[in-house]
């Protein structure tokens, strides 16, 4: 957390704090909001606020703390004792609530610091959840088991591909040398099985052979592709539902590999979805939103594109949770394991990353992709 006191002395004033707002605080990672002391009414939020609350400064205009979290006995206790000057700040480990039909979205376990500044009629707030930092080591543990993963799967498929070739061909030749018609029908499985191996293992190498050309699109058509693509397999039962962020800028990438890790996450949604299309309920949300202070790998990026895939299937079995983007691991009969192997690999090729919160009624996957500038190839 950063420390009050660096920025106590910078506000004078609502006035001439001004212009200090961006320069001292828009660069912060956590959310910072600051408002009047005598009616909660804000008069600053930082980018990283925004994107905490899912809303432009613009609409935030005019809000107040009560509006964002309602009636918080503890954040209210907290203000009250540094209004009154007992503290200079205070912090506190909470749940900031929403309220029902509120502008903010959801209730979350953050840490929170409430601290006096110079002028006293204002006050500031800052906070981030909990589950940011833990999510962030998690992230760590996935990358490294991923390469890990990546390294295991790209040795153990050259180690196949040679002796895999051998049977194929011996079922040939030894095929020509058969007597009998009838016994060819063995040797065809050999060759047909042979084949689908190689097809598994081509597609487990694909991701790693080559470097990708890197261009500048617009996410939404890409988006669009994938919603006709689903469509036109899912043409009955299945909604797609467009929330996008228009004003989103155009991403650094491979439009390609884009549209096929979203096609993956996309299709395997419909898969899952059966009961809900044979109801006519089944529901996909494609939803784009602009990040900002995100870090990734612990990297810091002021901005990336935050993509969401929400659906309001039967979620993903309790037992798969953890492993879901490990290689041939599937929750669907006959599935190959693939996919989500796939997409995740070409997000972390885009320096990005993605995750799953999953629950009975809701499977959200989501996928960050930082804001870079233009490289020929990554």
């Amino acid at each position: 957390m950063l420390s009050a006191g660096l920025l106590r002395n910078s506000f004078k004033g609502a006035a001439s704090a001004a212009p200090f707002f961006p320069t001292l605080l828009d660069q912060m990672p956590n959310a910072i909001v600051v408002f009047e002391a005598d009616n909660q009414q804000l008069v600053y939020v930082n980018p990283a606020a925004e994107s905490a609350l899912d809303l432009s400064r613009k609409s935030l205009e005019g809000q107040s703390v009560r509006d964002l979290f309602g009636s918080n006995e503890s954040l209210n206790h907290m203000i009250e004792e540094v209004k009154a000057g007992h503290f200079s700040a205070k912090r506190q480990e909470m749940m900031l609530h929403s309220l029902p039909g509120s502008i903010h979205q959801e209730s979350i376990p953050a840490h929170v610091v409430v601290a006096s500044l110079e002028d006293p009629s204002l006050i500031m707030m800052e906070w981030f959840p909990i589950d940011q930092q833990l999510r962030s080591e998690r992230d760590e543990r996935v990358t490294q088991q991923v390469e890990a993963n990546k390294q295991l799967m790209s040795n153990l498929a050259h180690e196949i591909k040679n002796p895999l070739g051998g049977i194929r061909g011996a079922a040939q030749l030894l095929e020509f040398e058969l007597p009998e018609k009838g016994l060819r029908e063995y040797t065809q499985v050999i060759i047909k099985e042979s084949d689908r191996l190689q097809n598994l293992v081509d597609r487990l190498l694909a991701p790693h052979r080559k470097a990708h050309a890197m261009e500048s699109f617009n996410v939404h058509e890409a988006l669009e592709r994938v919603r006709s693509l689903v469509l036109a397999e899912f043409p009955k039962g299945l909604r797609i539902i467009r929330n996008y962020d228009t004003s989103l800028p155009e991403v650094l990438g491979d439009r390609e590999q884009l549209i096929q890790a979203v096609l993956n996450i996309a299709h395997n949604a419909a898969q899952a979805l059966t009961e809900e299309i044979a109801q006519g309920t089944a529901q996909i949300e494609l939803k784009t939103r602009v990040a900002r202070s995100v870090t990734i790998s612990k990297q810091r990026y002021k901005m990336a594109m935050d993509l969401h895939v929400i659906d309001n299937g039967p979620g993903i079995p309790e037992d798969i949770r953890e492993r879901i983007f490990f290689p041939l691991v599937s929750g669907r009969d006959g599935g190959s394991g693939l996919g989500l192997t796939l997409a995740q690999t070409f997000v972390q090729q885009h320096q990005g990353f993605i995750a799953c919160d999953s629950r009975p009624g809701r499977t959200d996957f989501q996928i960050q992709i930082p804001y870079r500038r233009q490289e020929k190839v990554i």
